[in-house]
């Protein structure tokens, strides 16, 4: 890289949302790049959740609120699992609902005492790894920031996507989506053999919040016989109904149909002689849930809905084993089992690994090389790194990001419909 005339003497990474097998890659080689260069890093502790309670809780604590990553700290530490510096999901934005908010001194407290435990730290830039709503922080930190006096210490805002759900706008592939897919497959061919055997079935609910993403990747690598997912929930399959909360039109999912499509595979398998399989749905549709079964449920700092109170896989496998005795006038063994977090912290593969540390070294050539501010680092075709301002990827009325679903019809989308068992319609 070669030296530079180094402004950045301090830079702090901060990593928050749920792991992804690659997170190490990401955080060790920004990292070396800057102490390369003799700049001091620090390793912000398990995301926001301390900075946004900075002022209360007193000054930072070097060990339990940061640490100096050094260059012990990222020796073997690319391929290693886990995530060095922790993570967490509080959302110091989180009161931000547009521009003009940030102007409210209560709206905006928890996101100024990040500004100001990051500046007690005399940081000269700050590195943010994480999904869409760690995007939607890092802009608000960045467009805090823009409000402020003329005189007052700002530091530029980089943020790197993470998520094994691949659902960014702005990047083809994000890190950790290949180790979590081929994780989760080999589960899920474990249990082709298991389903076999018992002349069974698993219905896998594969994470997935927004989009289908994972649950596809798993049904092409594991060799389900069926996927769907929220980008399924279309025509026949759904309906509208009236959020009683929102008093607005909401699209749900048509649950007999899903299933009847369900029963249809299973009628097919079984005319091929095969009277098991697997059947991958992504954790997202429990999101096109009538509001009867979503009521009550809660919500995290981001406003999502808790999934795993749903027990979506749980609730559809009974449905699935009724609806086939209706039809059939037989039985099956039908085992709905979740998928997801035995994939997070899982040992990178070399894919990832790769891409993660092409993300961290971007950070650096971002910050220090072109001297950018509010961007998230890309990369495509053969790891050519690029840098989409925060503003191509969040509403800037509404400050919130585009989920990339799978486009019913694309390549991807009909591959998986090639390889599954094919029904009549």
């Amino acid at each position: 890289m070669g030296k530079h005339n180094l402004d950045i003497k301090r830079v702090a990474i901060l990593f928050a949302g749920g792991p992804a097998p690659g997170a190490n890659a990401v955080i060790s080689s920004a990292a070396y790049a800057f102490l390369e260069e003799g700049a001091q890093v620090f390793g912000i502790k398990h995301g926001y959740s301390r900075l946004a309670e900075y002022s209360a809780a007193g000054p930072l604590q070097e060990g339990p609120d940061f640490i100096r990553i050094t260059d012990d700290s990222v020796v073997n530490a690319r391929a290693s699992r886990g995530i060095m510096i922790g993570t967490a999901r509080t959302n110091p934005g989180k009161n931000i609902k547009k521009p003009e908010d940030l102007k409210v001194p209560e709206l905006v407290a928890p996101l100024r005492r990040v500004y100001e435990g990051l500046c007690s730290l005399e940081v000269d830039a700050l590195i943010s790894i994480g999904g869409d709503d760690t995007l939607k922080t890092a802009n608000k930190l960045k467009l805090y920031q823009d409000t402020l006096p003329a005189r007052a210490r700002r530091f530029p805002v980089i943020h790197l996507p993470k998520t094994i759900d691949n659902d960014y706008s702005g990047i083809d592939f994000t890190f950790g989506y290949f180790t979590a897919v081929e994780t989760l497959a080999e589960e899920l061919r474990n249990l082709n053999y298991d389903a076999a055997a018992g002349r069974a079935y698993f219905l896998c609910e594969a994470m997935g919040r927004s989009a289908g993403w994972l649950a596809y990747g798993i049904a092409i690598a594991g060799e389900a016989n069926m996927v769907l997912s929220v980008e399924d929930i279309e025509g026949p399959l759904a309906t509208t109904e009236i959020d009683p909360e929102t008093n607005q039109p909401r699209k749900v999912m048509v649950i007999e149909r899903v299933i009847d499509r369900m029963v249809d595979l299973m009628v097919a398998r079984e005319r091929e002689g095969r009277e098991y399989g697997t059947i991958v749905i992504a954790e997202g549709l429990a999101n096109f849930m009538p509001s009867k079964v979503l009521q009550g449920v809660s919500r995290d700092d981001h406003g999502h809905i808790n999934i795993s109170k749903i027990s979506l896989a749980a609730r559809m496998s009974d449905l699935l084993d009724k609806r086939y005795t209706e039809r059939t006038g037989r039985t099956r063994k039908i085992n709905g089992i979740p998928l997801g977090y035995e994939a997070r912290c899982a040992p990178p593969t070399a894919f990832d690994v790769m891409l993660g540390s092409a993300l961290g070294v971007g950070a650096y050539r971002a910050l220090v090389e072109e001297k950018l501010n509010g961007v998230m680092v890309s990369v495509e075709g053969q790891f050519k790194l690029h840098y989409v301002p925060f503003e191509e990827l969040v509403d800037p009325q509404t400050l919130v990001t585009k989920v990339r679903f799978i486009e019913p019809g694309s390549d991807f989308h009909r591959l998986a419909r090639s390889l599954e068992t094919q029904i009549d319609e």
